[in-house]
């Protein structure tokens, strides 16, 4: 444990100024306090609180924050209170040791809705004293130092709150070195075999390629002295959490990871800091979209820095960071640098942000009743397989990794999905399948009359865009479908010479136990009710006498009275084309068209063939032909159409969409047709209209036949 007089060298190093009589008598009320406590480790207790105080004098905090950390588990664990120590160390110091005392109490990993809770008391108490969050970081920085004494189970539970919450937390707070150690000791906890993995790669490509920080580290030097710019250079490894995110975040082996690496230059001034910029480009090739200028833009903590990534010596990719010293104190420090103290004063450092007004620029948006949302602020960098993305007015939007701005359209409201027709992410337009990350702000344009595209099934990720677009489909697809329906049956209708009057789709609807004409319809027009289907059931002796009579004359000549035949599917030969029979036993035998390619397969058994023609005279309209059109994609097209087939003399059997684009339909379309004749006149009639871009007769040798 470290002695009194140690930790007051160690604050005098930075204050000359401090009041060590007051730090002396808030060492010895605190180990007076703690007084036969122990750690799980068996070390006396107080060795901690004591720990917690010379963490916070790295970051050259004041006295009351030092004190606070000696005195930060005294109300809470011992017999001490709150009036006590307000009459020993000031109001201000009793203020702070409670305010710690009441966030250890908070289970900041309780359910959600207790947790969210928790988490605007949290904000509550650091909005009086940020020093609070300070010493309670500090707090849990030394417990995970630690943590090794604890059960198992504990040591779990810990780890996955620093993860979740003060990680995350240190580093909105700018105290990016205090978010990486906490950080790596949860991942040491977490996944041990993980973190061991990294290193031991990490030892192999040192002793493969050397020590390459210090070899870079030279370069840049060397590069610096060049252009006579005096400036600090430091390198190193990156974190094991970190590397291992990145692997998970890009899907990388370790072996594919380029930037493991990263320096730090720090010079006097800004305008150092540009010139250096410049020479390490000249330097080395930089990598496209890598470069961040966060001294023009500095972060809401008050960071700022140029960050730049290069291919620096072999290959090797390294991120360059480059800052002024003062830049370099607040990057270190974070929102604590407005308490820094040097030679016994505050330091006035430009670039520390007022603490109050950073709290305030975090909570401006938190109202009494909902504060889910600033709990997904303070996870928002921290959350692997999440995003959580701000509206133009500031609202969260919480989405699964890999989320695009129409996941977040409709995460706002349905309509709003439904009517988007572009997006700025970070005012910047993007196209609507554009992957989102942490943090970016989106703003979603919509237009009336706009309305979900089948496309969009494969942009969006989440579950509830994909519902609703699905949804939306179902019911434009329907509205089609009827469409196309009516323009069927009215084709089929009057091919008997019927009428297809509202009364009679209602009664053929109730023979076929469908519930309305409408479903009627809709069934049509999709394909899983042919019109045919519908005239039999209401006509069936208009259908039979429009068909082949049962006593009539076979059509094909060359069987046997005893042989059964049928049509091949993959040819659909009719009257009038030459055709050949190939006999299957049990089977009978199966006409085809004598350029049939399926043929081939035959040659080699000409004990199969049969040598057959259709009878001569008109035959029945019942021999169905699959015909291929590609037709433009117009209101009306599709009806106009079906009408032309109706005034063919030509049944539609069937009809099925094989290709839709925003131009042009492509679609199957089965026809019953009396003979050859009878296909060319209805082909020549259709590729005769002007809708009709192409149409050929469609067979399909995957058929059997």
């Amino acid at each position: 444990m470290i002695d009194v007089e140690d930790l007051i060298a160690l604050v005098r190093n930075y204050n000359p100024r401090t009041n060590a009589d007051l730090i002396r008598r808030a060492y010895a009320y605190g180990r007076q306090m703690h007084e036969g406590q122990f750690r799980h480790s068996g070390e006396p207790y107080f060795t901690h609180p004591v720990a917690v105080a010379a963490i916070l004098t790295e970051q050259r905090l004041d006295d009351a924050t030092i004190v606070t950390a000696l005195l930060h588990d005294t109300i809470e664990d011992t017999k001490s209170t709150y009036t006590e120590v307000a009459r020993l160390f000031g109001e201000d110091i009793a203020e702070l040791v409670n305010g710690v005392t009441k966030l250890t109490n908070l289970e900041l990993s309780s359910a959600q809705s207790k947790q969210a809770e928790n988490f605007r008391k949290l904000f509550m108490a650091m909005s009086k004293d940020l020093r609070v969050i300070l010493v309670k970081l500090a707090d849990r920085l030394h417990n995970m130092r630690t943590i090794k004494s604890m059960r198992p189970e504990k040591q779990a539970q810990k780890a996955r709150e620093t993860m979740e919450i003060f990680a995350p937390l240190a580093g909105r707070m700018g105290m990016q070195w205090m978010r990486e150690e906490l950080e790596d000791l949860a991942f040491r906890v977490l996944n041990p075999e993980a973190r061991n993995s990294i290193i031991r790669r990490f030892i192999t490509l040192q002793r493969e390629t050397g020590d390459v920080v210090h070899k870079i580290t030279a370069d840049i030097r060397l590069e610096l002295e060049k252009a006579q710019i005096e400036a600090d250079v430091y390198g190193r490894a990156k974190k094991p959490y970190s590397i291992w995110r990145k692997m998970q975040e890009k899907d990388l082996a370790f072996s594919r990871l380029s930037d493991i690496y990263g320096f730090r230059v720090i010079c006097k001034d800004v305008a150092d800091c540009y010139r250096i910029l410049g020479v390490i480009h000249q330097r080395w090739r930089a990598v496209p979209g890598r470069f961040k200028d966060y001294i023009s833009q500095p972060k809401s903590n008050g960071y700022r820095s140029i960050h730049t990534t290069v291919s620096g010596r072999d290959g090797k990719r390294v991120e360059v960071q480059i800052r002024t010293r003062q830049m370099h104190e607040v990057a270190e420090a974070g929102v604590a640098a407005h308490w820094s103290y040097r030679e016994g004063v505050r330091v006035h450092n430009p670039f520390a942000v007022d603490p109050a007004r950073w709290i305030a620029s975090l909570t401006e948006r938190l109202d009494e009743d909902d504060h889910d949302e600033f709990m997904e602020n303070v996870k928002l960098e921290m959350y692997t397989d999440q995003v959580f993305c701000f509206t133009p007015k500031g609202d969260v939007i919480q989405l699964p990794r890999g989320a695009t701005p129409l996941d977040f359209a409709y995460a706002i409201h349905t309509r709003i999905g439904h009517s988007t027709v572009s997006a700025k992410v970070d005012g910047i337009r993007v196209p609507l399948w554009t992957r989102l990350k942490n943090g970016q702000s989106v703003e979603i344009i919509t237009a009336e009359g706009q309305r979900p595209q089948a496309s969009w099934i494969d942009i969006v990720t989440t579950g509830r865009a994909k519902a609703a677009i699905r949804r939306s489909l179902r019911e434009e697809d329907r509205g089609r479908f009827v469409k196309l329906g009516q323009e069927l049956v009215r084709a089929a209708f009057d091919h008997v010479g019927r009428k297809a009057t509202d009364k009679a789709l209602r009664t053929a609807a109730k023979m076929l136990g469908l519930s309305d004409e409408t479903e009627l319809l809709a069934q049509l027009g999709s394909a899983e009710l042919t019109a045919r289907k519908v005239v039999e059931t209401l006509y069936p002796e208009l259908v039979r006498s429009s068909g082949p009579e049962v006593d009539m004359q076979r059509p094909v000549v060359g069987l046997s009275d005893d042989q059964q035949f049928r049509r091949a599917k993959c040819c659909q030969p009719v009257p009038g084309e030459r055709i050949v029979g190939i006999t299957y036993r049990g089977q009978g035998v199966v006409i085809h068209a004598i350029d049939c390619p399926a043929l081939e397969e035959f040659e080699e058994q000409p004990s199969r063939w049969i040598d057959l023609h259709w009878h001569a005279g008109r035959h029945a309209p019942v021999h169905t032909v699959t015909l291929d059109l590609t037709i433009s994609n117009d209101a009306g097209v599709l009806g106009r159409i079906c009408t032309l087939i109706g005034e063919q003399k030509a049944n539609i059997s069937d009809l099925r969409f094989t290709d839709r684009k925003p131009d042009f339909y492509r679609l199957l379309v089965d026809v019953d047709l009396c003979d050859v004749e009878h296909l060319h006149t209805l082909m020549t009639a259709l590729e005769a209209e002007t809708d009709v871009a192409q149409i050929s007769r469609h067979r399909d040798l995957s058929r059997k036949p």
